[in-house]
């Protein structure tokens, strides 16, 4: 179980002004192409679940990982969600693109669960989008703040992952009302923003 903290910033101007607040504490800038995938008879979406596949682009090295997402729950800032991932070939993920089918010969701890618990026979591409992630270390929290890059517009965030959600969203909270930043408690999730087609009002 993945709990995090989100909050989404209304618009690029609140997200630059917390990059540049956040600056001295920064790690990190992640580039990702994430790519969700279903079963072909829609039986993972059908049980609150997707497939994740995401790639970090501009690394030394190419990275990938497929990740089991399931049962998310998004109240009051604060995300609970069912997640399961391993690392995959890069090459994997390319060739995927072109046929999803090709997963079904991939032997993988996820996917053996996807086929034998949710009884995917096959696979279908729902798309996807790219993602900026910075990571920041900030009073010994990661912090991610996100620039979500969809076909109909880019939607900004900042999460922490914490087995402390209500203290750390406290915190949070503290942090960037000192620092005039707007916020709002997010109410989607990215992959469900991308299934909405649209952006949430801010």
């Amino acid at each position: 179980m993945e709990v995090e903290v989100k909050f989404r910033l209304p618009n690029k101007s609140a997200h630059q002004k917390l990059l540049s607040v956040l600056s001295p504490f920064h790690i990190t800038t992640l580039h990702q192409h994430n790519q969700f995938i279903d079963g072909s008879a829609y039986e993972l979406s059908s049980q609150r679940a997707v497939l994740l596949l995401r790639l970090y682009e501009q690394t030394r090295i190419p990275q990938c990982v497929v990740c089991l997402k399931a049962k998310p729950v998004l109240v009051d800032g604060v995300s609970r969600i069912e997640m399961e991932y391993e690392e995959l070939d890069p090459a994997i993920f390319k060739a995927c693109l072109d046929d999803p089918q090709k997963l079904m010969q991939v032997d993988l701890r996820v996917l053996r669960r996807v086929k034998e618990e949710f009884g995917v026979k096959g696979f279908v591409w729902l798309g996807g989008f790219r993602n900026v992630r910075n990571v920041y270390m900030w009073k010994g929290m990661k912090l991610e703040v996100d620039e979500a890059k969809y076909d109909f517009g880019e939607m900004y965030e900042v999460e922490c992952e914490t087995s402390e959600p209500e203290r750390v969203k406290k915190m949070m909270e503290e942090f960037v009302k000192e620092n005039g930043i707007d916020y709002s408690y997010s109410v989607m999730s990215k992959f469900a923003v991308f299934r909405a087609g649209k952006l949430p009002p801010p």
